[in-house]
């Protein structure tokens, strides 16, 4: 049972591991502030998402634990609202998202 346990842990952890780096690429790669934005937020939940998992599963049922289920509720009920926040903020200040339409003709000229 707990070389599964510790497998499991494993894998959850690389799979954390891995949307972090993707979503921290994402926001070096992408054009504008909302797509960034996006990134973020997907780095934020399932990347601390799995993370968190991996971390549970190798905590076992102890205070540990109990403290880890209370950063993930925290950080998936705080994380969507504060990237809601951000993209709304944005909007009314007057940044406009890029649209394809934009880069294709910005490419023609």
């Amino acid at each position: 049972m707990s070389l599964a346990v510790d497998i499991l842990s494993g894998f959850c952890l690389l799979a954390g591991a891995f949307f972090c780096l993707v979503g921290a690429i994402g926001l070096l790669r992408m054009p504008d502030f909302y797509t960034r934005v996006h990134a973020a937020s997907i780095t934020e939940t399932l990347g601390v998402g799995f993370i968190l998992l991996g971390l549970l599963l190798q905590a076992g049922f102890t205070l540990v634990a109990a403290k880890l289920v209370m950063i993930g509720l925290l950080i998936f009920l705080a994380s969507p609202t504060a990237s809601h926040a951000l993209a709304r903020a944005a909007l009314l200040r007057g940044i406009k998202p890029q649209l394809a339409d934009q880069e294709s003709t910005s490419s023609k000229a």
